[in-house]
Parts: C-alpha cells; sequence; structure tokens
C-alpha cells in the first residue's frame, strides 16, 4: 500500500513589512498551489525585515489564508517573526494558526534579536514532517535531530541571495542521503531586507533517493507541486 501526501512549495512577491498585502498573496499561492502542504520562505509573511514586529497566531491580518486553507483543505507553512520574539513558521489551517516552529541555527544579526527553538515535528495525514528555516538546512546537526525524532519528510523556508541559487539544492539533497526522507524546501523571490536585493526563488521538491522532482523558477508567484508516496506495511 502507498500513502500519498500533495506538497507545493511557493515564493509569493512580498511587500516589505506589510502583511496585509503579503497574506493576500499567500492566500492566492495556497488556492492556486491545489495542495495539502504549501511551505513558505522564511519571514514570507513581512520580508526578511529583522525589525518586523511579530505577528502573533491570533492576528486578524491572517484571515485571508485561514480562509484559502479552509476553502482548498491545505496547511500553509508561512515564514515569520512570531512572540519570543523568533524566525518562525506559523502554520495556518482552515480553523486558525499557531506556531508550530522556531528557527534554531540563528546567525548574524538573527542573533541579539531573536530567541532559537528546538527541533519540531508536525503531523499531516499520518506524515510526520521536520521542520527548518533557512541556516538551519545548513547544518547536519539539525536534520540528525529532527531526523530522531522521526520524521517522512524534512521541509525548509529560506532565504538565499540570487548567486546562491544552487545553496538550497545541495543542502536538500545532502539531507536526502543521510536521512532517506522527502525534502521541501520554499526559497524567496523577488526583492527583500537584509541586503537581499535579489534573491534566488527556485524552490523545490526532492525526492528520498535525492532527485529534484519539482522546480519553481526564478520568478516571483510561481510554485512548484507534487506527490510524495511511500510505502505503508
Amino acid at each position: 500500500m502507498r500513502k500519498r501526501l500533495s506538497i507545493a512549495v511557493a515564493q509569493p512577491r512580498c511587500v516589505a513589512y506589510d502583511v496585509m498585502a503579503n497574506a493576500a498573496a499567500h492566500a492566492a499561492a495556497v488556492r492556486a498551489a491545489d495542495a495539502r502542504v504549501v511551505v513558505f520562505p522564511e519571514m514570507s509573511l513581512t520580508g526578511y525585515e529583522l525589525d518586523a514586529l511579530p505577528v502573533a497566531p491570533a492576528d486578524e491580518r491572517l484571515a485571508p489564508v485561514v480562509a484559502a486553507c479552509a476553502e482548498t483543505g491545505a496547511l500553509a507553512l508561512v515564514g515569520a517573526p512570531v512572540p519570543g520574539p523568533s524566525i518562525g513558521v506559523l502554520a495556518v489551517d482552515g480553523d486558525g494558526a499557531w506556531v508550530a516552529y522556531r528557527k534554531v541555527h540563528l546567525h548574524g544579526e538573527e542573533v541579539p534579536r531573536f530567541v532559537p527553538g528546538e527541533p519540531a515535528v508536525i503531523d499531516v495525514d499520518g506524515w510526520r514532517l521536520g521542520l527548518a528555516v533557512c541556516r538551519d538546512i545548513g547544518v547536519p546537526e539539525h536534520a540528525a535531530k529532527t531526523a530522531a525524532l522521526g520524521i517522512d519528510g524534512y521541509v525548509a523556508g529560506v532565504v538565499h541571495a540570487d548567486h546562491e541559487a544552487d545553496v538550497h539544492g545541495a543542502r536538500a539533497r545532502r539531507v536526502a542521503a543521510d536521512h532517506g526522507v522527502w525534502v521541501a524546501v520554499a526559497a524567496f523571490a523577488g526583492p527583500t531586507g537584509g541586503g537581499f536585493a535579489r534573491t534566488s526563488g527556485r524552490s523545490g521538491i526532492w525526492s528520498a533517493a535525492g532527485e529534484l522532482v519539482a522546480e519553481a523558477s526564478a520568478a516571483p508567484d510561481d510554485v512548484a507541486r507534487t506527490v510524495l508516496a511511500r510505502s505503508v506495511h
């Protein structure tokens, strides 16, 4: 018997600090993705703006994303600064939002501003998905500690400059090789803060064998989708 899960990686265009505009773009991406799980880039809801105010799960500006998830049956994994403050992942479904994860491996100007989290896993229809944000995926220890919790997939949101377009793919293949799991990485597309005037896009999904099975372009608003499958005994 094969168990399946549809998953998409989305890279909506972002307006710095404008949670309302970005929530609308996220909602459009959820509808376009037509997937059970939709993964978004690091801090996708505000842009990579380290001084952006945290977005609480109860924030009314998330309503468009909640509505899109209710309509499609999706779970959206949205990048945002969250209370702590931390660089987090808000899990959003048709019932609301919650903080699913906080970035563990902070770096540079993030360190004095944010509180690190711990490895975390969410369960979606019997699929255990480990969560990561940007530098986390570049630290083998993070994937190892997450895999130790028992995972079928490893999903991450990242921000990379345009000349770093190959970085997240190399890291994804390493995670797949080390742990035999699917890997999905949503990468920022279009300009954002932190000196990222041009970002990489090219969000992708890799099989447990390390093969690239779906990839977005470098352009904002693109989405890539596939269906994960595994044997169930």
